[in-house]
């Protein structure tokens, strides 16, 4: 055996007994049926690292894995608690619009956050107080439309435009929001006629059938200023901004091993329910080991490949590996890292249920504890742990 493997084996004897040895002789050997294009993006859990232990809940899926819905226009799909269990406080839905196409006026009871992925769109949302919000975003930028206010979302320009929609609530149906057509169709033709003071003619105009929930238009005819300036004449001015220009924020944190954007209620008012991260890890870097101390953590990887180890407690772990359009969950104050396995930058999502961003670095705990308390429930020098990492930059190389 090499002098790095004796010392790899060494270190990992030491946390496992016999477990690195078997996992790595014909122990861990599959003779059996194999998925080998599964067992390829997941090398972590088909032979897990011996510090790995215990039985974990499943904290890995991808939406590559579930029912895209087509329609003219654009397709959806999604990741809720169904396919996640542990997932209960947060969803992720995935979507596209082609050049001009609505994702049809509608609300729904959760709060929406939404990253623009590629492309440009239109957004309004009408707010309870009688306000109408209308923005232009492009990818990297932001928004978030309370529960219960109604908004549309319209794709510019000759890519149209894809999105991630991130709710406070693990059971969401994108299936299930309320949308104007189909509350149309299902109210009496006398009504509407009362309601909107039109005759039986116009009212025979309305949307029948299916609702429309995503469908093909042109663009918008009126610029961005033309509509505000429009919608003016009928609407209140909106007090907070529903929009957030991500794609052009200072990093919060940044440093030779990537950066960290945090955009929370502190820097985007409207986001009272939602906090989110957007991190860019180097290769070979990593998110330092750390904790959130304020809600469960719900991810989505927009780039690159990774893996992640999870501790829950009660001796029990499990590292997964994470690739482009997968969806991650940490459990409410579970341990965990994160590192870049691959050769280009990966870039991820953190989210939470929460006003605030929030976590716990083990490295500036350590650091800050008495010297003597650290050196007794570590059995490092004061030497070593004076080079254990201080500074508040959780990506290190």
């Amino acid at each position: 055996m090499s002098e790095a493997k004796s010392g790899e084996a060494s270190i990992y004897g030491a946390l496992a007994g016999e477990t690195f040895r078997a996992e790595r002789d014909i122990s861990s050997s599959n003779q059996g049926p194999k998925n080998l294009a599964l067992m390829k993006i997941n090398p972590n859990s088909d032979v897990p690292p011996p510090t790995d232990h215990g039985v974990v809940e499943p904290f890995w899926y991808s939406f590559d894995l579930t029912h895209r819905r087509v329609q003219e226009g654009g397709w959806t799909h999604q990741v809720t608690s169904r396919e996640l269990p542990a997932s209960t406080e947060m969803a992720g839905v995935n979507m596209r619009l082609t050049k001009g196409s609505f994702r049809e006026l509608h609300w729904h009871l959760a709060d929406e956050w939404a990253i623009m992925l590629t492309g440009r769109a239109r957004v309004t949302v009408f707010t309870p107080d009688g306000a109408m919000f209308i923005d232009d975003v492009e990818a990297g930028d932001l928004w978030l439309f309370p529960a219960g206010a109604p908004h549309l979302i319209q794709a510019l320009g000759d890519e149209g435009c894809e999105f991630l929609l991130v709710f406070n609530q693990g059971n969401f149906s994108e299936e299930s929001t309320l949308l104007i057509s189909d509350w149309l169709k299902h109210t009496p033709p006398e009504i509407l006629e009362k309601n909107f003071r039109l005759g039986p003619d116009a009212i025979a105009k309305l949307p029948k059938g299916e609702p429309l929930y995503i469908f093909p238009s042109d663009e918008p005819e009126k610029s961005l200023e033309q509509e505000i300036a429009e919608a003016a004449k009928y609407a209140a001015k909106p007090k907070v901004s529903y929009t957030f220009k991500a794609s052009t924020m200072v990093p919060t944190r940044q440093s030779d091993a990537g950066n960290v954007k945090i955009i929370d209620s502190r820097n985007f008012p409207a986001s009272e329910k939602i906090a989110s991260a957007i991190v860019t890890l180097k290769p070979g870097c990593i998110r330092e080991m750390h904790w959130h101390p304020n809600g469960s953590e719900w991810q989505y990887w927009i780039k690159g490949k990774g893996r992640m180890t999870v501790f829950p407690g009660q001796e029990a772990a499990r590292t997964v590996d994470f690739n482009a359009n997968d969806v991650g969950f940490v459990s409410n104050m579970a341990g965990h890292y994160i590192e870049n396995t691959g050769d280009e930058d990966l870039v991820f999502l953190e989210m939470f249920v929460a006003s605030e961003f929030q976590d716990i670095s083990l490295n500036q705990w350590i650091r800050a504890l008495p010297e003597q308390a650290a050196r007794a429930h570590t059995n490092l020098t004061s030497e070593e742990i004076q080079q254990i990492p201080t500074g508040v930059n959780p990506l290190l190389r």
